[in-house]
């Protein structure tokens, strides 16, 4: 099954609190016939978007080929966080690949920050960018180890910007009974993350991208002069850039034997007023520390925005309401009586160590995929990164490349059940307490 139309209408954003609330242009035309340019990028998420746009900045001739709308998959569906450093902490990185390309990914992530923040300036991109991300703990062993943390980023990086919150201090910020206490860092950011990629859109568009919607590609054909083809036409391109995450199937089998694809959901709540205050007194998002993590943050529209439970075939459950409201009210009990007025769920990709999987898979094919919850930062910079070694600059695409990849036990075959195996009983864990 196609993981493009398991779950969603051809063509149609699905029908998310984001896509409401979005100035999506009319869809573009799908490609017919034959184009030709420097490079073609596959995929226009944030990743796809962002290789574009430095691409075409640069003076190179770009197509982009999205089989759905732009912004379709996890980069308009996300919880819009935008988060520090790496997805795995900087203490894992440093047994991993050694101090020095430890320091170089945390100084690639804070890039990937201030990349965001300076595209959207740059653009006048209007999704509701606001600082501050907490971090929130079960017990104090948890609070313990999130504090020592903070501490270890200050000392080894000069990272100054995490408040540590006790157990008094957390509930001021989020009075929820089940956290015990955290921290907040305030230079990460959250964001609408659809109007986002439609701003990256456009912008790439103002620099000259040609971007085809609803053109899935079907066939890439190898050589120095590549043929990707559509059901409609086809582009010859010098280069090739893959950004296609959890969608990318069966078009390159290196990738996919170590990118997975899982699903995600979220709710958005009925416009809470000034019952927002008992959910969060300060306008930051927060994400905690379960396995199979709740992130949550407040919208413009003080909506409870929630996101909570996984799940790891190809189809969403029957009833994503009552799959996230059972995290919810874990947390906060009290909405039990509040209507939940969207529902979504998503497709993203992880890898074995959570750390996005950047490869040059041909002399001029070039893949990053994988972020494993990270990618609204990273995922921007990874597009950077694939426009800047296209253009013969790869000191920070070899750097993200070098962080060992494993394949995923049986490869493309037989990931997806041991996946579910491992999966259920980490989220066992989490329901004891573990």
């Amino acid at each position: 099954m196609n993981l493009l139309h398991a779950n969603d209408r051809r063509g149609a954003y699905p029908p998310s609190w984001y896509a409401a609330t979005a100035e999506a242009p009319p869809p573009r035309a799908p490609l017919k016939g034959t184009a030709r340019a420097d490079i073609c990028v596959v995929g226009a998420g944030y990743t796809g978007l962002s290789a574009a746009l430095h691409l075409a900045e640069a003076g190179l001739d770009v197509v982009l080929l999205e089989a759905q709308r732009v912004g379709f998959g996890a980069s308009g569906r996300n919880g819009g966080q935008l988060g520090s450093g790496q997805r795995m902490e900087q203490t894992a990185l440093e047994r991993l690949v050694g101090a020095d390309d430890a320091a170089h990914l945390w100084r690639l992530g804070e890039e990937a920050k201030a990349l965001v923040k300076g595209l959207v300036a740059r653009h006048a991109i209007d999704c509701h960018l606001k600082p501050g991300v907490a971090h929130a703990c079960f017990t104090p062993r948890e609070m313990a180890g999130e504090h020592a943390y903070a501490d270890h980023l200050a000392a080894r990086y000069g990272y100054g910007e995490i408040e540590t919150l006790d157990r008094d201090a957390f509930a001021a910020l989020c009075p929820s009974p089940a956290y015990h206490g955290g921290t907040l860092d305030m230079g990460a950011a959250h964001l609408h993350p659809l109007s986002y990629a439609l701003g990256l859109a456009r912008a790439a568009e103002a620099a000259g991208v040609r971007i085809y919607e609803r053109s899935e590609v079907q066939d890439i054909r190898r050589g120095a002069r590549l043929r990707v083809a559509t059901d409609a036409g086809h582009v010859e391109a010098d280069h090739l850039i893959l950004a296609c995450n959890g969608y990318l199937g069966g078009l390159e089998r290196k990738v996919a034997a170590r990118v997975m694809p899982i699903n995600n959901f979220i709710v958005a709540t009925e416009p809470l007023g000034e019952d927002a205050a008992r959910v969060l007194t300060r306008d930051v998002a927060v994400a905690d520390t379960k396995f199979v993590v709740n992130y949550f943050r407040l919208s413009h529209d003080k909506r409870l925005l929630f996101g909570g439970g996984e799940s790891y075939g190809y189809r969403f459950p029957r009833d994503i309401r009552a799959t996230v409201s059972r995290p919810m009210l874990e947390i906060f009990p009290h909405l039990g009586d509040v209507t939940l007025d969207y529902a979504w769920g998503g497709t993203l990709a992880i890898t074995m160590r959570r750390m996005p999987y950047l490869a040059q898979v041909a002399p001029n094919i070039l893949s990053a995929s994988g972020y494993s919850g990270h990618g609204l930062g990273m995922a921007t910079l990874a597009g950077r990164l694939m426009a800047e070694a296209v253009r013969g600059r790869s000191e920070g695409f070899d750097c993200m490349a070098r962080v060992p990849c494993p394949a995923f036990p049986g490869g493309a075959a037989l990931r997806n059940p041991l996946l579910v195996l491992a999966m259920s009983w980490f989220a066992l864990r989490d329901r004891l307490g573990f």
